[in-house]
């Protein structure tokens, strides 16, 4: 039987990456992106030369605007994974952040995967695997000064699974959260190779991690032996610990 996911965020390099090792695992997959069309579409003329036997469609939304989840699942057949790779974090003082940019936070990391579950709670309880994953993030667990918010909805995200896990288990759905410490990503371009470095150090592994490997833990979760892990937070950190 064919697989297909819905890859939320796969405009980002660990979305994109992620889709690169479904895809080569024989999923099929609906590529969400939000503002960054050509990156998603780059990907999927990719995708569709390398397995010409799968499915690739691509789906824009901003899951921040009032019924935008309920078009956007309105959109897609077979169902039965979900990674929710969205993303995006604000930096200073508790102080100097806006409501607005709380909200915004809120809608992304909180909102949107809850608004999502209600919609596709259905297809995946009817799929042989019913998996979904939430790309989280260390500091849900540990917290970091000057991204006080980032972490308050990460950790919320770990939360949501802690409990939706319960709900959802006799429907064999699984949930969990696979939390990165730093990842080598573009969202990490912003700082010098000084504040790289100085954080390197601090990582047992002496680095930060590859999107592949965080794919890697992604990719475990999907595998049929993985139906007993649920309601968990992974974090996949080089020992960098919460």
């Amino acid at each position: 039987m064919p697989k297909s996911a819905l890859i939320v965020g796969a405009s980002g390099d660990i979305g994109r990456t992620i889709a690169t090792e479904m895809a080569a695992n024989g999923w099929s997959l609906y590529l969400h992106y939000h503002q960054n069309q050509m990156r998603v579409t780059t990907l999927l003329k990719q995708l569709m030369r390398a397995y010409p036997q799968q499915d690739f469609f691509e789906l824009q939304a901003d899951l921040t605007q009032a019924g935008a989840v309920e078009t956007l699942t309105a959109q897609l057949f077979q169902v039965d994974a979900v990674i929710y790779a969205a993303g995006a974090t604000t930096y200073g003082l508790l102080p100097e952040i806006s409501a607005s940019a709380l909200d915004h936070l809120w809608q992304v990391h909180v909102k949107a995967p809850i608004l999502l579950m209600q919609q596709l709670q259905p297809k995946l309880a009817q799929s042989r695997l019913g998996r979904v994953v939430l790309i989280g993030s260390i500091y849900g667990g540990r917290g970091s000064a000057l991204e006080v918010p980032y972490s308050t909805v990460k950790g919320a995200q770990s939360a949501f699974v802690n409990a939706y896990a319960q709900e959802v288990a006799s429907l064999g759905i699984t949930i969990n959260v696979v939390a990165p410490g730093a990842v080598d990503t573009k969202m990490n371009d912003q700082f010098t190779p000084e504040e790289r470095a100085a954080v390197a150090a601090e990582i047992p592994a002496g680095a930060f991690a590859t999107p592949t490997q965080i794919a890697y833990w992604v990719l475990s979760l999907m595998a049929p032996a993985a139906d007993y892990m649920t309601g968990q937070t992974l974090y996949v950190n080089g020992g960098w610990l919460k």
